[in-house]
């Protein structure tokens, strides 16, 4: 056989097999089929036909955009092809591009006029045409309304505010904010930026979102239109409201020029344009002129650092294209700099606010661990040093103190570089020497340094051995508490060097204690400010790495609602304070339980062996989550997760995500974490978060799920939001507690309706579930039968059932006879409702097992209700379905079995002898067995 005869095999043989699928509901494999066959077809009309067969495919998944591509290819080569023409004009309608699906429509009906369906679609789509003609024209004469009031000055201002919110209304509905669009909207939101009345300006920032969330085409013009300059001032400005919303805005343009571009372009937007990096850098320019600008307000310039982190590192390592981050690191990263090094208390320098500091570090981070190489990773080394040693290198304290304040930031963020900048000649000499000066800025931000350098072993060692005595004079002598509240954190973090090793001792037994118990005094001093308070939880983050510590901290039920307080403040750099501070005292962090054959090895070599600490035993962390319940801990996690902050890292979501967890374990406190607003909380945490993160949010929305009624607990949407993180939790990286947890969950979930049974076939859990159904342990098993029992209440399940070649039925056949009860009765249940629906699956169980009229009668004979009650409404199933069937198990022990069944009697309950007396009559009624009255008329006691 020549090759290209070979291909035409190939050919049909797919183009079959994609038929065969599409019939079979398979439109994934059917795409598949297609897809390949189009590779190796070179004829026109076959590939006509094959695009045309990929598009039905298409609409069945909804992917509308791809059915219409694929019906277009296909009239490109046979404009005459009325099925491609059809198929053209539903997508169109899904797409809401009206016009051109009435076109082909109007096409097919002349094409052939008796088709039914040609006509309803034209009816249907003659009557949104005129429904929303009447809709753009009423929404016009409302557009013309608010733009008469806004424009006339001597309107009331109520009036005119209202008409601002009116507009804001306006343009979260596409067609408003297309009319506002196309009557020169921009300009009129231009003039009302620059209102004297902030609620005017908020109004118009507002309906800028509206205008661009989502399109693309409009978010471009409204960015060359208005100018990134000027947006950045409305940022920049004074108010912190108005530069919150105009960073809001900013964050909705930058979605639509990226996320946009990522997926094809739908419905609203039709325009696609190129690719807009010139746009993005532009604006990406412009937030980094912001960093140094000295005109910019502290909220403005946190506001550009904020979407300078979401926006610029990849958001997938997976992705190699670091350019942008590469670009931002050339343009600007010595302007970010120029944040990092400010002296607040100095005069020069840009105005900042308590977190900008700390949004720096997170941005730096994030630059430098989107690098991919060694070059890439000393270039940003070598820029960073340069800038240091530029203030470092001149005359005078305070360009010294620049330096060392730039050192510090870098260290809270991508520490290696600030450990290298710390090694350079001179600086931790000069940071020990500054920690004695007598000017409180420098020595605040000498301790500080110090407190950010004991991190590293080698750092902490050379720190332990110079600047233990300084920290300890400090902290008994100095006079000022900003200072002493810094130097006792370098105590606390020196203190925890051995983490949570009862061994470990830093310092004398009860100085810890000693050391938490100022840190709590200070929490509780209302009088001290903020920043002062915000340090000394970050003292207790370290020193609760003690079990002495952590109890005495949950029985002070004032100091945990001061920092659950600050938690809920405007103060955003205390958040992972806090979120260590309670990871600690819930234990909710790795532990690693070592061998107890390494044990005893490190103990014969005299090794050291970590121990634990007697009160981090079961009993004592289930009453310090009852105590930090008690006081609050649910609203302040909640609170933390809603902040939208650069200092919310990934790690602080992590532990955020670790607490809710271990405050869920216990089935009794779960109400409690619902009703004070954790389940909703948890929902972002399992999408946004460290992979680590992302399966502990999953698993305490598992566990929740598991015993709390969904629909309460998720209301509304929220509970479709359950499915793709309790679906992530099914795979073999996690543990099989976690697959469990996940499988009972989504059972609960795949109960309720049909929606949340094609939301969890969606996301393609099917597979997966019927994977856990051979898992050997036991439980987890059952979990996944009893999942797939409610499955099958989907048609789409059921097609898996019933499509040939595997052995789905069989296993459920198979379990129905197995030892284990609860698996017996999910895989009983499963085959009883499948039998039901599907009545043509019956016929093929004798096929499944040899077993397989055992298996039913020991169903019948068995003590439990539910499993009779099961094996029996099979039997009836079979019966109807299949008369051969019926007449095999009535010669069988199942008629007598039966018979007494269908008598009733104690320990059978009405529904098993009804469905049994069903039996009987299916047998009566195919002349199988005689009915009562027959059997007694033959015998001749009819009277």
């Amino acid at each position: 056989m020549s090759g290209s005869e070979k291909e035409k095999e190939d050919y049909a043989a797919l183009k079959d097999e994609g038929n065969t699928l599409f019939k079979a509901g398979d439109m994934q494999g059917a795409v598949r089929c297609y897809t390949k066959a189009l590779k190796l077809s070179d004829s026109k009309a076959e590939r006509a036909v094959l695009h045309r067969n990929r598009s039905a495919c298409y609409l069945k998944q909804e992917e509308y955009s791809k059915a219409e591509s694929d019906a277009s290819k296909a009239l490109d080569i046979d404009p005459g092809d009325v099925k491609a023409r059809f198929r053209r004009a539903q997508a169109f309608q899904k797409l809401v591009r009206l016009d051109q699906a009435f076109m082909d429509a109007q096409r097919c009906a002349q094409l052939e006029p008796k088709n039914k369906a040609f006509q309803d679609l034209l009816r249907q789509l003659g009557a949104q045409i005129q429904q929303k003609s009447v809709q753009l024209n009423s929404t016009d004469a409302r557009v013309q309304q608010m733009f008469s009031l806004l424009l006339d000055a001597s309107a009331n201002d109520s009036d005119r505010q209202k008409a601002a919110q009116n507009l804001v209304v306006l343009s979260r509905e596409d067609a408003g904010a297309e009319q506002i669009f196309r009557n020169d909207g921009v300009k009129l939101i231009q003039k009302l930026l620059h209102s004297n009345q902030e609620d005017v300006v908020l109004s118009a920032l507002r309906t800028l979102v509206g205008l661009c969330t989502g399109h693309q085409s409009r978010t471009m013009a409204i960015v060359n239109e208005l100018g990134m300059e000027q947006l950045c001032g409305v940022m920049g400005s004074g108010a912190s409201t108005v530069s919150l919303a105009a960073c809001h805005l900013l964050q909705v343009m930058f979605e639509s020029l990226t996320e946009v571009m990522k997926r094809e372009i739908r419905g609203k937007d039709e325009a696609i344009l190129a690719e807009p990096s010139k746009e993005l850098r532009s604006m990406l320019r412009h937030l980094l002129e912001m960093m140094p600008a000295s005109n910019v307000s502290g909220t403005g310039r946190d506001s550009a650092i904020n979407l300078m982190v979401k926006q610029v590192p990849r958001k997938s390592l997976k992705n190699p294209d670091n350019s942008l981050t590469l670009w931002v690191i050339d343009q600007g990263l010595k302007k970010i700099l120029a944040v990092a090094g400010t002296v607040p208390e100095l005069s020069e320098g840009p105005p900042l606010t308590e977190n900008s500091h700390m949004s720096c570090s997170v941005l730096l981070s994030k630059l430098y661990d989107d690098l991919k190489n060694d070059t890439e990773r000393e270039n940003f080394n070598k820029l960073c040093e340069e800038y240091v040693q530029q203030y470092f290198n001149q005359p005078g304290l305070d360009a010294k103190l620049r330096a060392i304040q730039a050192v510090s930031v870098l260290l809270q963020g991508p520490s290696e570089v600030g450990n290298r900048t710390l090694e350079m000649s001179g600086m931790m000499d000069a940071v020990i020497a500054l920690c004695a000066s007598e000017d409180v800025t420098h020595q605040q931000v000498a301790v500080e340094t110090v407190i950010h350098a004991a991190g590293k072993a080698k750092r902490a060692s050379f720190i332990t051995a110079n600047g233990v005595a300084l920290l300890k004079d400090l902290y008994k002598k100095s006079e000022n508490d900003r200072i002493r509240v810094r130097a006792l954190v370098g105590l606390c973090k020196l203190g925890s060097a051995g983490g949570t090793d009862f061994s470990m001792k830093q310092f004398a037994e009860g100085s810890t204690l000693r050391l938490a118990k100022q840190c709590r005094k200070w929490l509780c001093n209302e009088s001290l400010p903020t920043t002062s308070r915000r340090w000394s939880v970050e003292g207790l983050a370290y020193l609760t790495f003690d079990a002495d510590v952590k109890e005495d901290l949950v029985e002070d039920k004032n100091a945990l609602q001061a920092m659950f307080e600050l938690a809920k403040s405007e103060d955003k750099t205390v958040l992972f304070a806090v979120g260590s501070t309670l990871v600690n005292c819930t234990n909710s962090y790795e532990v690693e339980k070592p061998d107890p054959q390494m044990v005893e090895l490190a103990k014969y070599a005299k090794q050291h062996v970590p121990e634990v600490h007697p009160k981090d035993a079961t009993s004592y962390v289930e009453k310090r989550l009852g105590k930090l319940l008690e006081a609050g801990v649910v609203s302040a996690l909640v609170c933390m997760v809603k902040k939208e902050s650069p200092a919310l890292t990934e790690a602080c979501r992590e532990g955020i995500a670790r607490i809710f967890l271990a405050l869920v374990d216990r089935q009794e406190d779960r109400g409690t974490v619902v009703a004070q607003g954790g389940g909703k909380a948890l929902i972002p945490l399992a999408s946004d978060n460290t992979d680590l993160g992302k399966i502990k949010a999953a698993q305490a929305l598992a566990k929740i799920t598991i015993t709390s009624n969904p629909e309460i607990a998720f209301p509304g949407e929220r509970i479709n939001e359950m499915v793709r993180p309790l679906v992530s939790l099914l795979t073999i990286e996690c543990t099989l507690l976690q697959n469990f947890e996940a499988l009972m969950a989504l059972t609960n979930l795949a109960g309720i309706n049909e929606r949340l049974r094609q939301k969890i076939i969606k996301e393609k859990a099917v597979a997966k579930i019927e994977g856990y159904m051979f898992e050997e342990h036991d439980l987890v098993r059952a979990a996944a039968t009893e999942c797939m029992c409610n499955l099958v209440l989907s048609t789409e399940v059921q097609k898996l059932y019933l499509a040939t070649g595997n052995d789905r039925l069989k296993l459920l056949v198979l379990y129905s006879g197995e030892d284990d009860e609860r698996l017996r009765k999910a895989a009983a249940g499963t085959l009883a409702m499948l039998t039901s629906e599907q009545p043509e699956l019956c016929a093929r169980i004798p096929g499944t097992t040899t077993h397989w009229l055992e298996i039913l009668q020991s169903l019948l004979l068995c003590e439990i209700s539910d499993l009779r009650h099961r094996g029996v409404v099979i039997v009836q199933n079979i019966m109807q379905a299949d008369k051969s069937l019926a007449e095999t198990i009535m010669e069988s022990e199942a008629l007598e079995i039966l018979s007494v069944l269908a008598k009733g009697g104690e320990g059978t309950s009405k529904p098993v002898s009804q469905a049994a007396q069903n039996c009987l009559d299916i047998a009566v009624e195919y002349s199988i067995i005689m009915s009562r009255e027959g059997r007694e008329k033959e015998k001749g006691t009819e009277p």
